[in-house]
C-alpha cells in the first residue's frame, strides 16, 4: 500500500535544514527530487507536495531560511551605530566566516546554488540575483555613506568601489568551496580595505592643501 500523509515524527524545520544543505551543495539542479525527499526524513511523494507544494517552492524556502541564519551581511552594511568603514570590514569578515564554516557546506548557497542552470530553472535564477542585488546596493550605501562622512575623498568613484567588494564577497564564495583557507581570505580582506583607506588619504591630504 502506498504511504500517504507526513510520516510520524516529522519535524518541519529540520527538514528545511537539510533541504537547504542539498541545494547548497549541489546547487537547485543538482539536488533531485527524490534526494531531497530522502534527506528531509524519507517523506512520500504525498507528503512533500503537501508540505511544500514543488521543488522551486521548496527552493524560495530554503533560500529564505538560508538568508535569515547566514545571510546577515546586509544587515551589517547597514549598521549605523558604526563608521562605514568598519560596517564594511566586519561584513566581509562575518561572511569569510560564513563561507568556510564547516558546519555546512562552503560557500555561499546565493551565489552558488542556481547561477547556471537550463531554462527551467531561469525562476530560481532571477530569484538569486535579485538577492544579489539587495547585497551590491547595501555595498553601495555604505560606500555612499562614507563619502558623506568625510571618510573618503568626495571624488570616490563609488560604483567603481561598490563593483570592487561585491566582486571580493562573490569570489570568496568560490573560493571557500575550492577550500582556499580562511586565513588566506581573510588576508585578502586586509588588502580590499587598503583601496579603502587610500581613498580616506586622498581626502586627509586634500584638507591640508
Amino acid at each position: 500500500m502506498a504511504r500517504s500523509g507526513r510520516p510520524r515524527g516529522f519535524d518541519r524545520d529540520s527538514a528545511l535544514d537539510r533541504a537547504m544543505h542539498l541545494f547548497w551543495e549541489h546547487g537547485y539542479e543538482g539536488a533531485s527530487l527524490l534526494t531531497l525527499r530522502r534527506a528531509m526524513g524519507d517523506i512520500s511523494s504525498a507528503s512533500f507536495y503537501a508540505a511544500f507544494g514543488s521543488k522551486e517552492a521548496l527552493y524560495r524556502e530554503t533560500l529564505a531560511r538560508y538568508l535569515a541564519v547566514h545571510g546577515g551581511i546586509v544587515g551589517a552594511l547597514d549598521d549605523e551605530t558604526l563608521p562605514p568603514r568598519s560596517r564594511l570590514e566586519q561584513a566581509l569578515i562575518a561572511s569569510v566566516a560564513v563561507q568556510t564554516d564547516p558546519a555546512h557546506p562552503k560557500g555561499c548557497m546565493m551565489t552558488l546554488s542556481s547561477i547556471v542552470s537550463s531554462e527551467a530553472g531561469a525562476p530560481t535564477r532571477a530569484l538569486t540575483r535579485a538577492e544579489r542585488e539587495i547585497t551590491r546596493q547595501a555595498l553601495q550605501r555604505c560606500i555612499a555613506a562614507g563619502v558623506t562622512a568625510g571618510d573618503l575623498d568626495p571624488a570616490t568613484d563609488v560604483a567603481g568601489l561598490t563593483m570592487l567588494y561585491d566582486g571580493l564577497v562573490l569570489g570568496i564564495s568560490i573560493q571557500a568551496r575550492d577550500g582556499v583557507p580562511t586565513e588566506t581570505l581573510r588576508a585578502g580582506i586586509g588588502h580590499a580595505m587598503a583601496a579603502w583607506d587610500a581613498q580616506g588619504r586622498q581626502e586627509r591630504e586634500s584638507k591640508l592643501h
